[in-house]
């Protein structure tokens, strides 16, 4: 079985983080979620795997290589324009159907394979759902979740336990399960991708793709997941991934800490981390190279590599790499730091402080 992650999205939702960088690239809980998707995959057993990326392919493609960290061989398909999720399925159809002169049962075989959208997490991994698709005869296999807003998503209708009808957001929806950016195919959805029609939006979608299987009699049935599952395309999205990963942490000490500071709950302090006459409450953790210096670092907060973080309180945020943080009397909360970032006190005093900051800013805080 092979892999197909998509991360060919522009990340406007994430703007101004995303001018600068991939959106999967994005650390949560200081490992960027599309690495997070790659271990899920490897964990599965799938180290074929195939990245459909688009303008921030040099990027995505620096950060990976060539697979070999994860003991994977990646390989990359281009996608001039997001042009639908069918469209990435369709680009990538020679990669998934493999070798040629397989056989035919052989080539059916060998063109299953999981799609699993590059800026999804989900608590758990994919095993089980390979597991299960791989030990049946059937055509397809959707991740499901319910939720409490499914006008919000596509949504399934099931029958007899099969999924028998796609609605894309609904204002009245006939289930609460939500479609989950995580799919099993085998080879019959290429012909579905290639027979649809691009939508109102000028995009091939995967729902209609699903649903031609469907109306075609092919077996498409759900995978309804228990655990949380979060689709990191918002800030707060991001801050919530980040809280759910870091409460699931255990704590672990690489890096110093001094006598006068205190580190309570599950804290990951990494690498030639130093914390100095500071309070470190978990979950949390903190970056290889990373110093913190008489400052709060509070709970649900992941500041990562080579920052300074001193004389100041940050909690329920995720501060990136190369950060300055210094002499801010403000708590710093709910917050998402971008790359390469200085915030320093100016004389004046605010009320609050909340921000999204793109890489390479720079502000002074009156």
């Amino acid at each position: 079985m092979k892999g197909l992650i998509l991360s060919g999205g522009k990340g406007t939702r994430l703007r101004p983080i995303t001018y600068t960088s991939a959106k999967q690239l994005v650390p949560v809980a200081n490992r960027p979620v599309l690495f997070r998707v790659l271990d899920a995959m490897v964990e599965a057993g799938i180290t074929d795997i195939c990245i459909v990326v688009g303008d921030t392919a040099a990027i995505i493609e620096a950060a990976v290589g060539d697979g070999s960290a994860w003991g994977a061989k990646v390989t990359y398909v281009h996608q001039e324009s997001p042009l639908g999720l069918a469209h990435a399925v369709k680009i990538s159809e020679e990669y998934l159907r493999g070798d040629s002169a397989a056989s035919a049962s052989e080539a059916a075989s060998a063109s299953e394979f999981v799609m699993f959208l590059g800026d999804n997490v989900i608590e758990g991994g994919i095993t089980s759902l390979v597991e299960q698709f791989t030990a049946s005869d059937w055509n397809a296999q959707i991740v499901l979740k319910q939720v409490e807003n499914p006008q919000q998503f596509g949504v399934a209708e099931l029958q007899d336990g099969r999924i028998v009808r796609l609605v894309e957001k609904p204002k009245h929806p006939p289930s609460n399960l939500a479609v989950v950016g995580i799919y099993m195919f085998d080879h019959h959805v290429f012909e579905a991708v290639n027979a649809i029609e691009p939508s109102w939006r000028g995009e091939l979608e995967i729902t209609h793709a699903i649903q031609y299987l469907i109306d075609k009699g092919h077996r498409v049935y759900p995978y309804v997941h228990e655990g949380w599952w979060i689709d990191t395309g918002k800030m707060e999205d991001m801050l919530e991934a980040n809280r759910l990963i870091l409460d699931t942490n255990e704590s672990r000490m690489e890096g110093f800490v001094d006598a006068d500071s205190k580190v309570n709950g599950k804290v990951v302090i990494e690498k030639d981390a130093e914390i100095i006459n500071s309070t470190v409450r978990g979950p949390a953790i903190i970056g290889e190279r990373t110093r913190v210096v008489n400052a709060y670092i509070g709970p649900f907060t992941s500041i990562y590599h080579d920052c300074l973080i001193a004389e100041c309180e940050i909690e329920h945020s995720m501060i990136m790499e190369h950060c300055k943080i210094e002499d801010i009397h403000h708590r710093i909360e709910d917050s998402l730091i971008g790359r390469h970032v200085e915030i320093v006190r100016s004389p004046a005093k605010p009320r609050a402080y909340k921000m999204v900051l793109g890489d390479h800013s720079k502000v002074g805080i009156l």
